[in-house]
C-alpha cells in the first residue's frame, strides 16, 4: 500500500510530516486530508483563532506532490 505524507504549509512556515500514512489510493489520502483539515479548523474556531491560508501538501515516498488541499476548501459555507 502506498505511503503518503501530509506536510502542512502555513504563511511563512512549512511543517514536514516525518511519518506519513498508508492509503490504498491518492483519493483516499485526499479524503483524509479534508477530514483532518476540518478537525483543525474546528479547533481554531472553538479557540477563536485566526483561520489562515494553511494547506496540506500531500506527497509520495519520493517527495512527489500529488495534491494540495487548502484548509478553506474543507469548509461548506453559503
Amino acid at each position: 500500500m502506498p505511503k503518503f505524507f501530509f506536510h502542512v504549509r502555513k504563511p511563512g512556515v512549512f511543517e514536514k510530516d516525518p511519518e506519513g500514512e498508508d492509503f490504498p489510493t491518492v483519493d483516499d489520502a485526499v479524503d483524509e486530508a479534508f477530514k483532518a483539515a476540518r478537525e483543525i479548523l474546528a479547533e481554531k474556531v472553538y479557540a477563536n483563532d485566526i483561520i489562515d491560508g494553511s494547506s496540506f501538501e500531500i506527497t509520495t515516498d519520493d517527495g512527489h506532490v500529488v495534491r494540495t488541499v487548502l484548509f478553506r476548501d474543507a469548509l461548506r459555507l453559503q
